[in-house]
């Protein structure tokens, strides 16, 4: 059971949920940039939430599978077809050995992820199998796939093997690849905007920042430029500056830290960001919108909309109640097969 990169895309990498419990030894977390679509990619194959899976960045890649497997599409709109029929996302798919899947233009967001039954197969290192560039670390050898790599699967569970079974009933001979006839409720799912607001909590610097400086990070709008990738989204816009010059030690920062170079333009730190940082930290993007933070095009205007820490504890918690709805609604669904 295998995949083989026909074309390697702009940035495909094997990523899972992260590596945690290792910052302070400086290991940096990384795993998927949008870790709630990775989530839901998996449950709508029977795996569990944290398996690995392919991220894939703006230009996909071109893969053929070389057996019958279910798989699901989640996360950015990169136009997918298989054997150059459309295929939807977030929602099981079978596809037929030999069948192959394309990438086109990118319609929305910035990665997508692919799951397969089974999980990908790629050595754990520290608890995870995520690829982490910098380090060479995890994934396959460390590093983004190439034409020509190939890809096995883990062990498939029970509710994907019945899974498989039912759909290659409705596929028939002649058919490659068959969508399953049902999918999430929308509501359940990430919502996704060209021109987002951010909800943020101020940063522990946040008083550091003059007074009109603390005010344009909540009424002025940013720019996301293009150089921005896995570690870091750089914003261009109002300049922010201290209300004093001051400096600050290495300090812990983590997946949506907005920090403030001397420079004055915000950096908002990514999935593969350092474990300190010395620049003030003037918010924090709350959990909940790191999806959407995740899938912001460069050139987009975001704003960042101040909200309490209770407020952000809430908002998490209805989030997590969503997944755990479309978790219990995917379950049930996979068992009735």
């Amino acid at each position: 059971m295998s995949i083989r990169i026909q074309k390697s895309g702009l940035l495909t990498t094997v990523q899972d949920l992260g590596r945690y419990g290792h910052q302070k030894q400086g290991v940096v977390v990384g795993g998927a940039m949008d870790k709630l679509a990775l989530r839901i990619a998996n449950l709508l194959v029977g795996n569990e939430e944290d398996a690995a899976v392919l991220e894939i960045s703006m230009q996909g890649p071109e893969l053929q599978f070389e057996t019958d497997c279910i798989i699901a599409l989640a996360g950015a709109d990169l136009s997918p077809s298989i054997n150059n029929e459309p295929v939807r996302p977030w929602r099981p798919i079978l596809v037929k050995a030999g069948s192959v899947l394309r990438y086109g233009r990118p319609q929305q967001g910035n990665y997508s992820y692919l799951a397969v039954a089974g999980g990908i197969a790629a050595s754990v290192i520290m608890g995870s199998s995520s690829t982490y560039l910098r380090a060479q670390i995890g994934g396959l050898e460390g590093r983004a796939l190439r034409s020509g790599d190939k890809l096995g699967f883990g062990e498939t569970s029970d509710i994907s093997k019945r899974l498989l079974s039912t759909l290659l009933l409705q596929t028939g001979k002649e058919g490659t690849f068959t969508e399953a006839l049902w999918w999430p409720e929308p509501e359940l799912l990430p919502k996704y905007e060209q021109s987002p607001t951010l909800r943020a909590v101020q940063g522990l610097e946040y008083y550091w920042f003059a007074e009109n400086s603390q005010s344009y990070i909540w009424e002025q709008k940013y720019k996301l430029t293009h150089q921005s990738d896995r570690m870091g989204y750089r914003l261009q816009g109002t300049m922010l500056a201290l209300a004093e010059e001051r400096e600050l030690l290495s300090t812990a920062v983590s997946f949506g830290t907005v920090q403030v170079p001397p420079q004055g333009n915000p950096i908002i730190l990514m999935a593969d960001c350092q474990t300190t940082g010395g620049y003030p930290r003037i918010a924090q993007v709350i959990l909940a919108d790191l999806s959407k933070l995740a899938q912001v095009q460069p050139g987009s205007i975001i704003r960042f909309e101040e909200v309490s820490l209770e407020e952000a504890h809430q908002l998490y918690y209805q989030q997590e109640k969503q997944v755990l709805a479309l978790k219990q609604a995917i379950h049930y669904k996979l068992n009735q097969v």
